[in-house]
């Protein structure tokens, strides 16, 4: 059993050359919330698979760092994202997903730019087919308790809340858990948490919800 295990997952291969040529180094917070378990047993995975996992938020914090030559120092972007079907199961066809992309209000129009095309990047897929985009006020906040941070607050105005904890003994309940799925978007290190809010309320999607003690979170940082 890996409890608490430290994520790893390279980067090669996820971001599009093109804009891997445009951008200069980018220091960031991620947060990512599904209505599936990441950290959990097979079974449980086995038993959500098909049925939930389609709703995911992703939302990424530059501390620092350029994309497309656009200086992004302190600004915010998240994703909300409805797919067809499990994400990360083999099995499944999720895509094409349907996605909603809340970009920093704070941003100029050129940073708002930039912002939707780093966000489209580093989810692929998952971001290509966007439906909707707004400006809100986006608060995001990652406890710093080191490489192991797992608590973490984002508010994206009225739209997205994700609140997260990490795990604990009592998270374990078939007691072979470990992370089924990866996060959904490239990470230099990541850890599994519980997402103690995971909630969207807006247009354009077909669905809102409001998800509360789910094990489907990741807490982490990128550098690309």
């Amino acid at each position: 059993m890996r409890s608490l295990v430290v994520v790893l997952f390279t980067l090669a291969g996820v971001v599009g050359i093109s804009e891997r040529a445009q951008a200069q180094q980018i220091l960031g917070a991620y947060v990512e919330a599904r209505n599936a378990d990441v950290y959990t047993g097979p079974c449980f995975a086995n038993a959500e698979a098909g049925f939930v996992g389609d709703q995911a938020i992703l939302a990424w914090h530059v501390h620092r760092g350029q994309w497309a030559g656009v200086q992004l120092d302190g600004l915010s972007v998240v994703g909300v994202v409805k797919a067809r079907a499990t994400l990360g199961d083999p099995q499944g066809q999720p895509y094409p997903a349907k996605a909603i992309l809340i970009v920093d209000e704070r941003a100029s129009r050129e940073q708002r730019e930039a912002l939707l095309r780093f966000a489209q990047a580093m989810g692929g897929e998952l971001l290509r087919n966007v439906v909707r985009v707004v400006a809100a006020p986006i608060y995001f906040d990652v406890r710093d308790d080191g490489e192991h941070a797992a608590r973490a607050v984002v508010r994206a105005g009225e739209w997205a809340r994700i609140e997260t904890r990490p795990l604990n003994e009592q998270d374990h309940i078939c007691g072979n858990e470990e992370v089924f799925y990866p996060p959904l978007a490239p990470v230099q290190h990541a850890m599994p948490a519980v997402a103690t809010l995971n909630q969207f309320r807006g247009d354009g999607l077909g669905v809102i919800w409001t998800i509360r003690g789910k094990r489907g979170a990741f807490v982490g940082h990128f550098a690309q």
